[in-house]
């Protein structure tokens, strides 16, 4: 079992606060988006490794590299290959993420094919497929979150479009209201982002006015279109389903739904992939047609997830994915050490209180790195995150 230290990434819309005050830290005063515990070559985590020799630390990859069945176990290794199949964060969005679709594991094999035989260069800005891996994700609050997941019901979406009284909106809600789910959820999407940019700046520029004017469930959109003024993702938000999440509630997010996260601190785990179609809210490349192909045009509830309790103390954020597996423990003063020891590698996460895996003592922010086999207890007080795989 190693202590992991771990990349931070700076991007925009990260918080300021969040991920310092998590780790009892000072702020730099720029914002600290995402801090990265895994394999993923773009930063993955350090650590060191007393049998490797020497002082310095390693990649937790170069480690895998060199001896994947004694770090991830044969079964990890027969089931996903040689890799770490899941990549786990903090996240924590002072501003809203772009709306954003994820492609299935066919999709993704497919495009990253495509361009790849295209010759498109895989830093690209344009380039939509970085590898040929699916990207579903559970994201857990740690604090109050706000994101958006899923198509509303179009005749939903076409009421609260109505309220905001503006004219440029109401072709928008003629469509929603004529055609059938999937015929007028694609319709409508594909005229936002298709439509002349002027005239969505002006139309976004209208919507928000009125979102700010009319307050109560309009707030959240009046606040996306503060972050991004004439952005067409503002509308295109509108047809989603707003979420609020409580500390200890969750969202999976599956291929081709499109989403956003808003605002707050949670624990993300996601398989190993950067592939993202992006629908607005971001200054990157949206790729009008092949979003279109990509995502689900289907209404749905957003799907809280809760943690399932076992009797061994775990709780289990159950999702229909194998390249990853979210659980949490709680531990109290006085109980019981904790058996985690598993034939899969598992990273260990703590984010409130000052629990000990085997013999390292864990702050918040704190994570361990176990490779599969290795025996494992927790104990102390406080809360612990379980990354691993289904095998």
């Amino acid at each position: 079992m190693d202590r992991l230290s771990n990349t931070v990434r700076p991007y925009a819309w990260g918080s300021t606060t969040a991920i310092p005050e998590l780790l009892g830290v000072a702020p730099t005063g720029e914002p600290q988006a995402e801090m990265w515990m895994g394999a993923h070559p773009g930063a993955p985590s350090r650590l060191h490794r007393d049998s490797t020799g020497g002082d310095g630390e390693q990649a937790l990859s170069d480690l895998i590299d060199a001896a994947p069945e004694a770090e991830l176990g044969a079964a990890t290794v027969a089931k996903f290959g040689p890799r770490l199949p899941f990549l786990l964060k903090i996240l924590a969005a002072g501003s809203p993420l772009s709306l954003q679709v994820h492609p299935d594991l066919a999709q993704a094999k497919a495009g990253y094919a495509d361009e790849e035989s295209r010759g498109v260069p895989i830093d690209a800005p344009h380039r939509n497929y970085k590898d040929a891996n699916h990207k579903p994700e559970l994201v857990c609050a740690l604090t109050p979150f706000d994101g958006l997941c899923g198509f509303r019901a179009p005749e939903e979406a076409a009421d609260l479009l109505a309220g905001l009284d503006v004219d440029s909106l109401k072709p928008y809600v003629d469509l929603l209201r004529a055609h059938p789910e999937e015929a007028a959820l694609r319709e409508v999407l594909t005229a936002v982002l298709a439509a002349d940019p002027a005239e969505m700046a002006a139309t976004v520029t209208e919507t928000a006015a009125a979102a700010e004017r009319l307050g109560g469930g309009y707030t959240p959109y009046a606040s996306i279109a503060h972050h991004y003024p004439g952005d067409p993702g503002v509308v295109a938000a509108m047809l989603l389903n707003y979420v609020q999440l409580q500390p200890g509630e969750a969202l999976f997010l599956g291929a081709g739904v499109p989403h956003a996260y808003l605002n707050g601190l949670g624990v993300e785990i996601m398989a190993n992939s950067d592939n993202v179609l992006r629908c607005g809210l971001t200054p990157k490349h949206v790729d009008v047609p092949e979003l279109l192909r990509v995502v689900r045009f289907e209404a749905t509830e957003p799907g809280v997830l809760r943690p399932e309790a076992s009797a061994s103390g775990e709780e289990l954020y159950d999702t229909p994915i194998d390249e990853f597996r979210l659980s949490r423990y709680t531990l109290a003063p006085g109980g019981a050490p904790r058996d985690l020891t598993a034939d899969a590698p598992q990273i260990l996460l703590c984010t409130a209180g000052a629990p000990h895996a085997n013999d390292i003592g864990l702050t918040p922010g704190g994570s361990v790195f176990v490779p599969a086999g290795e025996k494992t207890e927790l104990s102390g007080t406080g809360t612990v995150f379980r990354a691993t795989v289904v095998v």
